[in-house]
């Protein structure tokens, strides 16, 4: 029989588990509110949702595999959790609680690459060599597909885009809004969410999804407002093509419902990228809010 894989993907307000088979279609998917600040209470979940999606689904004891979506990531020093934004996972030994609760090994990684994972495997990035996911969302980050295996980096910090400085500032984008990381200028204060929300000075504050609907409707205000996001975006993802070089890049998180984007971005990064063309693709996501937890569950092989 073959093996089943569990992924789980902890989020600041829910957990979830999808159980999928070897050809990726989904067995079994639950949701539980994540115990807020509450470390041990986290870990139990993740333990009890494991086990009764084993009971649910006929399978003995312990064996499933099991792959875990975490935000932050483990630090190659300490073996502990840092950079997430469910603090109470912040310097604790997830990896290790998770495999001594659920008794098996467990494969644990962040929530950009089980997003850059899933989209690489049975995804919009399916068949391509080299795929970059990027998560446009509350912050800014993104994951590494290579040849179908998720690129760690020696410090498992690969495809932390969002920490590096936006290319190509203008004038008046220096030094640029402050990042909670404690730098300014970061990639990340200028393409989330709310840093698009931020920076639509016109009329009362209005959500990303509203400003882009005014940008269709004509507004001139919310039309510059895309603008220079398309304009930040396209140097940004330039500068990733210049070292990455990848086949296709693929958009996830609220931002990624732009539809203009995916016109607007190609036409303007050829200017940025060091090449006399550019055959880097970028697609919209096919899996949505599901790809992290998918890609937790293809952490393991068959």
């Amino acid at each position: 029989m073959e093996r089943i894989r569990f992924g789980v993907d902890i989020g600041g307000t829910k957990i979830e588990i999808i159980a999928l088979e070897a050809e990726g279609n989904v067995l079994l998917r639950q949701r539980v509110v994540t115990p807020r600040d509450d470390y041990p209470g986290v870990i139990e979940a993740v333990g009890s949702l494991v086990d009764n999606g084993e009971r649910a689904l006929g399978l003995a004891p312990r064996s499933a595999s099991v792959g875990v979506g975490t935000p932050g990531t483990r630090s190659r020093a300490s073996g502990l959790l840092r950079g997430s934004n469910s603090v109470c996972l912040n310097g604790k030994p997830i990896l290790d609680d998770l495999a001594a609760r659920l008794q098996r090994p467990v494969r644990l990684t962040n929530d950009a690459n089980c997003f850059a994972l899933s989209e690489a495997l049975d995804g919009s990035g399916e068949g391509a060599d080299v795929v970059f996911g990027v998560i446009l969302g509350t912050g800014v980050g993104a994951g590494i597909v290579v040849h179908g295996r998720v690129l760690d980096g020696v410090n498992g910090i690969a495809g932390e885009w969002g920490h590096n400085p936006l290319p190509w500032p203008h004038d008046d984008e220096r030094p640029g809004p402050l990042c909670f990381c404690g730098r300014s200028g970061c990639i990340e204060t200028f393409l989330s969410g709310p840093a698009f929300e931020r920076d639509h000075r016109a009329g009362e504050p209005l959500p990303a999804s509203a400003i882009a609907s005014h940008a269709n409707h004509g507004d001139a205000d919310a039309t510059a407002t895309l603008d220079r996001y398309a304009d930040r975006l396209a140097r940004s993802l330039g500068h990733v093509i210049n070292i990455l070089d990848p086949d296709v890049i693929v958009l996830g998180g609220g931002m990624s419902n732009i539809d203009i984007l995916y016109d607007a971005v190609p036409q303007r990064w050829a200017r940025w990228v060091f090449s006399d063309r550019v055959d880097t693709r970028l697609v919209r996501n096919r899996h949505g809010d599901s790809s992290g937890v998918r890609g937790a569950a293809w952490l393991w092989p068959a």
